[in-house]
């Protein structure tokens, strides 16, 4: 094995030596200020493409569980139907849409805004109707019970104040709509009409204080 010998001037000298020829002799073991750059821009590129990529599986997640949650919430709006002979709706349902005023079958959207208060109040009829807490308190339980709801469902997400309307995984309010089922009933007297003649049930899909129907191709729904 051969070692390097290094010049007298770069090994430990006797107190009183003067140290000369180090920069000309010694082997050079630090960083350039180009290698320096050059890997403080790999990692900035590498943490891109980290965050890129965990934003990307985040949403898709979210996504995946809005379609869980719209499902379920679908059976537990059929269970109460088996026993009341009607889905969960009223006036505020019967007159919120996803679609604006046309006659079929030429429905354009226009809610697009999930933090609008139509959407909040049939979100909370529907939560009312199915959790069995028509007050919203959380304690207060008078009606069956057609659907367990996770904290993280519900808006406020705390877990003790009262409940505004049922969260999607995009900490928007879901849209709950039987517009259709009443243009139905009375097709002169109500032109909303919906997609289902049954609910319409959706999740915005994370968009939020948007005007162009452009979106709508994000959305989760049932129909």
């Amino acid at each position: 094995m051969i070692h390097q010998v290094l010049p007298r001037s770069c090994r430990s000298v006797r107190r009183g030596e003067r140290l000369t020829g180090c920069a000309d002799n010694c082997p050079d073991t630090g960083f350039t200020l180009i290698e320096l750059i050059l890997v403080v821009g790999i990692i900035i590129v590498l943490a891109g493409l980290v965050l890129s990529t965990v934003g990307y599986a985040r949403k898709k997640g979210a996504r995946a569980r809005a379609e869980t949650e719209i499902a379920a919430l679908s059976a537990a709006c059929e269970n109460y139907k088996a026993d009341n002979g009607i889905y969960p709706r009223t006036s505020v349902t019967d007159t919120f849409t996803a679609i604006t005023n046309r006659t079929p079958p030429d429905p354009q959207p226009t809610s697009y805004d999930p933090s609008v208060t139509a959407y909040s109040f049939a979100s909370f009829y529907l939560y009312a109707q199915l959790s069995g807490n028509p007050s919203g308190d959380r304690t207060t339980y008078t009606q069956q019970r057609y659907f367990q709801f996770k904290g993280n469902m519900l808006s406020p997400p705390d877990g003790t104040s009262t409940v505004t309307a049922i969260r999607d995984p995009f900490a928007n309010s879901y849209g709950y709509s039987t517009a259709q089922a009443f243009y139905i009933d009375n097709p002169g007297a109500n032109p909303n009409y919906g997609f289902n003649p049954t609910f319409d049930l959706w999740s915005t899909g994370g968009t939020s204080s948007v005007t162009d129907a452009a979106y709508e191709n994000v959305w989760l729904k049932n129909w």
